[in-house]
């Protein structure tokens, strides 16, 4: 049977119902500006194919008139999402709209680009083998690194890494035989909120992340914002305290400086004249430790202030606040608010923040969406 590639319109149709989905037809045809025949015309072979299912009747306005809301059927398909950090790479299976069922962790004892392929080529095997006959072969992998990379392809820098002008997505489809998509790790995160998120429908939000560094990123009509400095990281040296530490480059009071996971620790680690975790930091900001709460406050007046920057100047009113760091915001969260609020004009719109404290999982999901993207890109359906 002769395959055709999908042309915009259709692409555009089949996001739209993966991030709104179930959605009316009537709603669909405002969306994209399409009549009803040529939505009928574009959702059959994504029908034919079991891409997408028509959900139970909802009676439609004040006709009365009973509609067939389109959605897709997530258990069509199946996604492997990488995360990698500088010491272990996090994975995770998942369905059409990259909800997980199955994970799974490596450490990464050495950097080398072989040798990271071949720990990320174990990780994929092990859930391709758990996942069982029955299920839906995997359509893609997506890896999400710290870093900039290039077409999806290259990973041009990975500090965390030591990387420069790696072609991972290369090495990774020789492997496994797998469609790759590469993608920087804050922009993947962006995507998998923007597509399945508690943001998701908002045509404009921004995503805040804390962890090993301080990530920013951004969604405006919904879209994500990427640019050729997309991965720098350049939110993580947004000026947030004069009085605050330096980073290692030298910013005093930054948001890496401030935020960031080994900031935190150093400052309290030197306080308390000993090393220390970021959990027991946080139990003892919990605690109401005195030294601990001086640092934990300071950073949720930080990240107050920096929500406050992003509000004012991107024009946004919801923040998705996630990452591995995010345990701040059960000792800081309200210190957070009132600073954001401090920031803002009195009758400015409430921002909305979404919390996401779920651990490496987003991540992982993240560049899980990035696969279900190209995929969707790469889909080719009955002429």
């Amino acid at each position: 049977m002769t395959q055709v590639e999908l042309g915009g319109s259709a692409r555009e149709l089949a996001r739209q119902v993966l991030i709104h989905g179930p959605i009316s037809r009537a709603d669909l045809g405002r969306r994209l500006g399409l009549s009803p025949a040529s939505l009928t015309r574009l959702s059959k072979p994504f029908l034919d194919r079991g891409l997408f299912v028509e959900a139970p009747d909802l009676v439609q306005g004040a006709t009365g008139r009973p509609a067939r809301p389109l959605d897709v059927r997530a258990d069509a398909r199946r996604f492997v999402g990488v995360k990698l950090s500088g010491d272990a790479a996090h994975a995770v299976l998942t369905d059409l709209r990259a909800t997980a069922v199955a994970r799974e962790e490596r450490a990464l004892d050495r950097h080398d680009p072989r040798a990271v392929v071949g720990v990320i080529g174990d990780l994929v095997e092990t859930l391709l083998a758990a996942e069982g006959p029955d299920l839906p072969r995997v359509s893609g992998l997506g890896v999400s690194v710290g870093g900039n990379v290039a077409d999806q392809r290259v990973v041009t820098r990975a500090p965390f890494l030591g990387w420069r002008d790696v072609a991972l997505a290369d090495l990774l489809e020789a492997r496994l035989g797998l469609p790759v998509d590469v993608e920087n790790d804050v922009t993947a995160l962006t995507t998998a909120e923007q597509w399945f998120g508690p943001a998701r429908g908002r045509d404009a939000f921004a995503v805040v992340t804390v962890g090993a560094g301080v990530g920013y990123g951004l969604v405006m009509h919904d879209r994500v914002v990427t640019t050729p400095d997309t991965g720098l990281g350049l939110g993580g040296h947004l000026p947030l305290d004069p009085s605050g530490p330096l980073c290692v480059d030298g910013h005093r009071g930054c948001s890496t400086a401030m935020l960031s996971i080994p900031s935190i620790c150093a400052q309290v680690g030197i306080a308390l004249g000993r090393e220390i975790g970021y959990d027991e930091v946080i139990e003892l900001a919990a605690a109401r430790h005195p030294l601990a709460r001086s640092v934990t406050d300071a950073a949720g007046r930080s990240l107050g202030r920096m929500m406050g920057y992003i509000a004012n100047l991107a024009m946004v009113d919801a923040i998705v606040l996630s990452g591995e760091g995010v345990g701040l915001w059960s000792v800081a969260g309200d210190t957070a608010l009132a600073a954001l609020a401090a920031d803002r004009d009195p009758e400015a719109s409430e921002v909305v923040v979404h919390v996401d404290d779920t651990g490496f999982d987003p991540w992982a999901r993240g560049a899980a969406a990035v696969a279900i993207q190209g995929a969707l890109a790469r889909l080719r359906l009955p002429a």
